[in-house]
């Protein structure tokens, strides 16, 4: 039967959307294909229908339990034979897959990557007769992205095992990530690479300047009560208390996020598919797997970590193709708190360079000129009119010549040495006699007390602005300090002008109150990582934190930033004997060396999980094969390593539920030991 009849009698489409059937067209001929589409684009449709073309049966690799389960329903249900074999399954169900494929009649079936760890996998697949591999969310194999997957790096393996043809789709790659995908998943081979338009026009974009913010979202929701919406949070805290404020408020909502319990979880997203008008105040945890067509709006409480993550998450509203919104908020907090994100991760420098520059992209388009859709599609390569669909086509920004303050800026960046941020470049520009100020003598600097027709709020709106404009970034190697960007060199030469917001600037408020800071924010980042080294370094000696350095060692070390071990002595707390044992350690942070450890448990440094942490990787290292060595080789990801760490159950039921029951017949009893503290 051909993909057109198909199309129509199983699916029920009289037509293609713009892009699919040439995909379609790939994919069933057996070429290797990478398809770049935009979310609610139509994805699936672009495997699921060369499955039925094709002989044989096509694996389909997904990362969401409850995405596979409801694709699976939707084919079910028009007719084709199709299976999941996933942790959630019943017996029976099981059953009945494994069945189904020994008969034959299977066409699609769908697993989960941590599948792939079972060594019989391949064989299994070969007898079940796969013809064809396709890859769902395929930017869950970039190791820096924000949806990493380590089983995701077994596809590659599986591909030339079977010896077929793969198929991968995702809504969100940029040419970094998409060069890892092809890598990772293709062998280096070049595939036949679709990439379509990224514009999802029905879908109203605004960003706002925090101020009052809990109100900020109520009113927004407010005046869109019954409607279906998400609201994103940057802490599992925030949801829970949002979602309380929008009940009291007489609306349908709930919170979700991933330190509720799975059966928690799994209600919330059961009633966000039945239920009109629920509001669900979530993380990031939540969406990736929701296929649900009338979500009206999304609203961001608290800025994204990108405009890749902010496109993806938007994207979940207005599937249908009917009006949609999507509602941003963004202050200083939430920048400071996405620059430490980057700044304390695995990734290499260059690496974090790039990440700084993907939010510098969300910042420019939060601080856009005009037409925020040309900018947003501008980052992904695509040129469009005014859209007349955002708040900027709506009511154009007031913008001001901002020449003079951004050369003001950049002038001082320079003449410090690119090594400060811009808590500490203000203070210069504004003539602050800080002691800092003093000691590294820029007072004396011709730009000290040049910008004193801006108040400090207003310097912040500046410098914000500059990022969003890729004028400046933090180089990670200078634990945050502000480095020009080439961009930057024809102003400050004075061959080209800028323009700025001026609203912004004037709406531009203080972060609230103000969150006591061991150190300024600038040097808030490199803390971090020295509080890391003193914690493995404590670690190693089975000795407490404080024996190694005390955090006021620690704070003057991130202060004054020692180059040399002559330096180093001269910090208090710092003795010939400790100098001599942790000296030479403590100064390879400091020069941007941080320890290489997996991002998750980079975020557990310093809190007991991170030691907890680190007992049940040794117990489970220990394991890998079973107590006697032979067994097949298990283990569980770092992430649920670190759940279990944090959650830190007291029993085999807290346990299992956090792993599985199969890991815990082999980890249940040691890792029960660790987490009893015995």
């Amino acid at each position: 039967m051909s993909a057109a009849t198909l199309l129509r009698d199983v699916f029920g489409f009289d037509a293609f959307r713009p892009g699919q059937q040439e995909i379609v067209a790939a994919v069933t001929a057996g070429r290797n294909t990478l398809a770049i589409m935009p979310t609610g684009g139509g994805k699936s449709l672009c495997f699921q229908l060369p499955a039925l073309v094709r002989d044989g049966v096509t694996v389909v690799i997904s990362p969401l339990i409850a995405l596979m389960r409801d694709q699976v329903r939707g084919l079910r249900e028009a007719g084709v034979e199709a299976g999941a074999l996933t942790s959630g399954n019943t017996p029976e169900e099981t059953d009945a897959v494994w069945e189904a494929l020994e008969a034959g009649r299977l066409k699609l079936l769908y697993m989960a990557p941590e599948r792939l760890a079972s060594g019989g996998v391949p064989q299994m697949l070969k007898r079940a007769g796969v013809t064809l591999i396709a890859v769902d969310e395929a930017h869950c194999v970039s190791q820096w992205g924000h949806d990493f997957r380590p089983d995701y790096l077994r596809i590659g393996d599986l591909r030339r095992e079977l010896g077929v043809p793969l198929a991968a789709f995702t809504a969100t790659a940029d040419a970094e990530t998409r060069d890892e995908i092809i890598e990772k998943l293709f062998g280096g081979a070049e595939p036949e690479v679709f990439l379509h338009g990224f514009d999802r026009p029905n879908i109203h974009l605004s960003f706002a300047v925090k101020d009052s913010p809990r109100q900020q979202i109520l009113r927004f929701a407010e005046a869109r009560r019954g409607q279906s919406g998400i609201v994103y949070c940057g802490t599992r805290a925030k949801t829970e208390v949002l979602a309380q404020a929008l009940r009291e408020t007489g609306h349908n909502s709930a919170h979700y996020h991933g330190g509720m319990e799975a059966d928690d979880r799994r209600i919330t997203e059961a009633r966000f598919q039945q239920e009109d008008g629920l509001i669900v105040v979530a993380t990031v945890a939540f969406g990736m797997g929701i296929d649900k067509p009338d979500i009206r709006w999304v609203a961001h409480a608290d800025l994204p970590k990108s405009i890749e993550a902010y496109y993806q998450e938007i994207g979940r509203s207005g599937r249908d193709g009917a009006p949609a919104e999507a509602f941003t908020l963004f202050g200083p907090d939430d920048i400071r708190f996405r620059r430490q994100q980057i700044d304390e991760g695995l990734a290499p420098p260059e690496r974090r360079m790039a990440d700084h520059g993907r939010l510098n992209a969300l910042l420019g388009l939060a601080e856009a000129l005009d037409c925020r859709r040309h900018e947003l599609l501008q980052y992904f390569g695509e040129e469009v009119a005014q859209c007349g669909n955002c708040d900027l086509c709506d009511k154009p920004a007031e913008v001001f010549d901002g020449t003079e303050p951004v050369r003001m800026a950049l002038s001082a960046a320079l003449r410090t040495g690119e090594r400060f941020g811009s808590g500490h470049l203000i203070d210069i520009l504004l003539g602050g006699e800080t002691d800092k100020v003093r000691q590294n003598g820029h007072d004396s600097l011709p730009t000290f007390g040049v910008g004193k027709a801006y108040d400090r709020r207003q310097w912040q709106a500046i410098f914000r602005q500059m990022m969003g404009h890729d004028l400046i970034r933090p180089d990670p190697e200078m634990h945050g300090g502000l480095r020009m960007t080439d961009r930057a060199r024809p102003i400050l030469r004075g061959e080209e002008t800028i323009q700025l917001r001026a609203d912004t600037i004037r709406a531009a408020k203080g972060a609230g109150p103000k969150i006591k800071m061991l150190v300024s924010d600038e040097d808030a980042p490199l803390l971090s990582a020295l509080k890391a080294k003193r914690r493995a370094l404590a670690e190693a000696a089975g000795v407490p934190a404080y024996i190694i350095f005390n955090d006021k060692t620690l704070i003057e070390m991130a202060e004054t930033r020692p180059a040399t071990l002559d330096q180093m002595a001269r910090v208090g707390g710092v003795g010939a004997k400790k100098l001599e044992h942790y000296g030479m350690a403590f100064l390879e942070v400091i020069a941007g060396e941080a320890e290489a450890l997996h991002p998750r448990r980079r975020k557990l440094a310093g809190k007991e999980a991170g030691s907890v942490y680190d007992q049940l990787l040794e117990a489970q290292n220990s394991l890998v094969r079973g107590e006697d060595g032979t067994g097949k080789p298990m283990s569980c990801t770092a992430s649920v390593l670190a759940r279990l760490a944090e959650a830190h159950p007291t029993d085999l039921g807290g346990i299992e539920r956090i792993i599985g029951a199969r890991h815990t017949e082999r980890f249940g009893t040691a890792f029960l030991e660790i987490l009893q503290g015995g």
